[in-house]
C-alpha cells in the first residue's frame, strides 16, 4: 500500500470516518510487516484491535451479568413501590384527618347576634355601605376615560359613513345579479 494511501485511510479512521472494509485494509497493512518506518508506532495500536475482535467472549458469563442486573433493577422497583404506598398512604390519613376537622368546626359555627343595638349595627351597616359606594365611584370615574374616546372618534365615524354606504351599495348590487342568474 502506498503512503499517501495509508496517510488517507488513517486520517480517515482518527476522523472517524473510516468504514469496515477500510478498517481491515488498515489491519491487514500493519500486520503484514511491511510498514514504512514513519507508521510502525501504530502497529501495536491495529495489532491490538485486532486481537480484542478475535477474542471470544464467554456466553455464560454474559447471562450471569444480565441475570444480576435485572435482578438488581427488580429489587429497586420493589422497594421503591413499597416505599411509595406508605407514603401515599400517611398522605391520604393526614388529608382525611384535616379535612373532617375542618367540616367538624364549620358544622358547629353558629351564627351570633353582633351587635346589640340597632343604631349600632345601622351606623356600621351604614359605615360599609359608604366605603362599597365610594369604591364603586372610583370604578365609574375610570370608565369616564370612556366618552373621551367616543368623542374623539366621532369625527372619524361621520367620515366613514360614505365609505360604509357605498360598500353596502356595492353588496346589495352583487346579491341583485346573483339573484337575477
Amino acid at each position: 500500500m502506498e503512503k499517501k494511501e495509508v496517510k488517507h485511510l488513517l486520517q480517515r479512521y482518527f476522523d472517524g470516518e473510516s468504514t469496515s472494509v477500510e478498517e481491515r485494509a488498515l489491519q491487514a497493512y500493519f500486520q503484514s510487516g511491511d510498514v514504512a518506518e514513519e507508521w510502525r508506532e501504530y502497529i501495536d495500536f491495529f495489532s491490538g484491535i485486532s486481537e480484542s475482535a478475535t477474542t471470544d467472549r464467554d456466553e455464560k458469563f454474559e447471562e450471569e451479568i444480565m441475570d444480576f442486573i435485572l435482578e438488581n433493577e427488580s429489587k429497586e422497583k420493589i422497594r421503591y413501590r413499597g416505599l411509595w404506598q406508605k407514603v401515599t398512604g400517611i398522605a391520604a390519613s393526614v388529608i382525611l384527618v384535616i379535612g373532617g376537622m375542618l367540616m367538624y368546626q364549620q358544622r358547629n359555627e353558629s351564627f351570633e347576634d353582633t351587635f346589640d343595638d340597632p343604631e349600632a349595627a345601622y351606623a356600621y351597616a351604614e359605615q360599609t355601605l359608604g366605603y362599597v359606594s365610594a369604591k364603586y365611584n372610583k370604578g365609574l370615574a375610570a370608565l369616564s376615560n370612556f366618552n373621551k374616546l367616543q368623542t374623539a372618534t366621532q369625527p372619524l365615524q361621520k367620515g366613514i359613513e360614505p365609505v360604509n354606504e357605498y360598500l353596502e351599495l356595492i353588496e346589495t348590487m352583487g346579491s341583485g345579479e346573483k339573484n337575477g342568474q
